[in-house]
């Protein structure tokens, strides 16, 4: 067989609960219900961050965010930066003959031309380089050129340049990684989608306009997906699908994003299960059996980097400090008696283990739950000018320290979950279970200090 073609679709802030075969038809998305009944679902797939960039830096190069340097989503400090000294998956793919694309959102280093995706083992690329974008009023990047809105919404914008991509690359095999920040702030959405929803009084407005956001998400994924069948490439390309964190929360009254998530607890931010467990969809005609449609084996994001590599025939670099394993065999209908602990650790700045931090071994997880406090961004203000005037920062360079000054609480106390009988995190095990709570504390400790030890080394220019 010759090599398969890579698709790695990675869509923005979406939740199980926004697949209308999940959620009993509260919204519409026909193709990716479609998509899923002849692919492989992972019931258990779980992101590396319950934010952006570092799920995404983890996911590249199949290390856990701390040791890539992409801790923090705030890029005007540079904390989104995937660290030079990083290997990516399109790095091997591309020394392997692949011919490889980024399209769409990138945020792993938005304004020094060193951590452009072009610079990270990207042939070609088409993308904005923060953490997230205007759908109509956008500015692009592809190579040295800027690209100025053209009237195409653009979620539209990007399927057309996959699809013009897949077209000119059909006779060699090629990776490309399609990052569409739908349904990413902010709420925008075309006219006839909208319409769609406007009528549903169960909604509130927000919920109205993200579900038309997913619905053109939806329609444009299938447009993807007929065009790679027209192609004639159905049958060897390897296409997944996945979200970098769980659903955004929160807002009031009509503004509220609050919606079903499969009654999950937490969302976005956090790292409870609804914050870090988010859907992922996997075919591959000429190499997995679609009859093994849902797989509930646990899955982590750091595992996609060996996972792909073997299944197309690669090996992973032995030099290479990963922290994914391969799941090839799992998504074979196998089983895999090895999964290590994962562990998961997000706040604002500078990591604190003692917020917002959670590790899973076997059914248990611990969880040090997050605070308000832990989320605060003091200099906001610099967002709008990361999104519309990034030759600011081209120009003048990155923010420089101290960081804002966040003062945190005391911690609040740890929690405690089985997860095989407790999915929805609802009994909190901790004060049942003191031995269990003292020695995953211990491993979560242990863990913090092995990433951060790597982090220290990150050299951040």
């Amino acid at each position: 067989m010759t090599l398969p073609n890579i698709i790695h679709i990675l869509v923005d802030d979406l939740g199980y609960g926004d697949f209308s075969c999940f959620n009993n038809g509260l919204n519409l998305t026909p193709n990716l219900d479609q998509f899923i009944e002849e692919s492989t679902c992972l019931s258990q797939h779980y992101t590396s961050s319950p934010v952006c960039n570092p799920s995404r830096a983890s996911l590249l190069t199949g290390r856990y965010p701390h040791r890539t340097g992409s801790i923090d989503t705030l890029e005007w400090w540079g904390l989104e930066r995937l660290d030079l000294n990083e290997t990516t998956i399109a790095n091997i793919l591309q020394s392997k003959g692949y011919t490889t694309g980024l399209i769409g959102k990138w945020h792993l280093g938005a304004f020094d031309k060193r951590y452009k995706p072009e610079c990270r083992g990207f042939d070609e690329a088409v993308c904005f380089r923060g953490g997230m974008h205007d759908y109509f009023n956008w500015r692009l990047e592809s190579g040295d050129r800027v690209l100025r809105s053209d009237g195409r919404y653009l979620t539209d914008y990007w399927t057309d340049e996959a699809i013009e991509f897949t077209q000119r690359h059909r006779k060699q095999p090629f990776y490309l990684h399609l990052t569409y920040n739908a349904p990413h702030t902010p709420l925008q959405a075309p006219e006839e989608d909208l319409k769609l929803f406007e009528d549903r009084e169960d909604l509130t407005d927000a919920v109205k306009v993200l579900y038309a956001m997913i619905h053109r998400l939806d329609q444009n994924v299938g447009r993807l997906l007929d065009k790679i069948k027209e192609l004639g490439l159905k049958e060897n390309t390897l296409i997944i699908f996945s979200s970098d964190n769980g659903p955004q929360f929160g807002g009031t009254g009509s503004e509220c994003l609050d919606r079903f998530n499969c009654n999950l607890h937490g969302s976005k931010g956090s790292t409870y299960e609804g914050g870090i467990r988010v859907p992922a969809i996997v075919r591959w005609p000429a190499g997995l059996d679609s009859k093994n449609n849902i797989q509930s084996h646990f899955f982590h994001m750091t595992d996609w980097l060996p996972t792909i590599l073997s299944m197309v025939g690669i090996e992973t670099p032995k030099h290479l400090k990963i922290d994914g394993i391969d799941q090839t065999e799992v998504l074979h209908g196998n089983s895999n008696p090895h999964n290590p602990m994962r562990c998961w650790q997000w706040n604002r700045y500078t990591p604190n283990i003692e917020y917002n931090a959670a590790i899973r071994d076997g059914d248990w997880k611990l969880v040090r739950p997050f605070v308000p406090e832990a989320f605060e961004v003091p200099d906001i203000k610099w967002l709008d000018v990361s999104m519309y005037e990034p030759e600011y920062f081209e120009t003048n360079g990155i923010r420089t320290g101290p960081y804002p000054d966040v003062q945190f609480p005391a911690p609040p106390p740890v929690e405690l979950y089985n997860l095989k009988l407790d999915p929805l995190e609802s009994v909190n095990l901790a004060k049942q279970e003191p031995q269990i709570v003292s020695r995953l504390e211990t491993e979560l400790h242990n863990w913090f200090e092995d990433v951060c030890d790597d982090l220290a080394k990150t050299h951040k220019q």
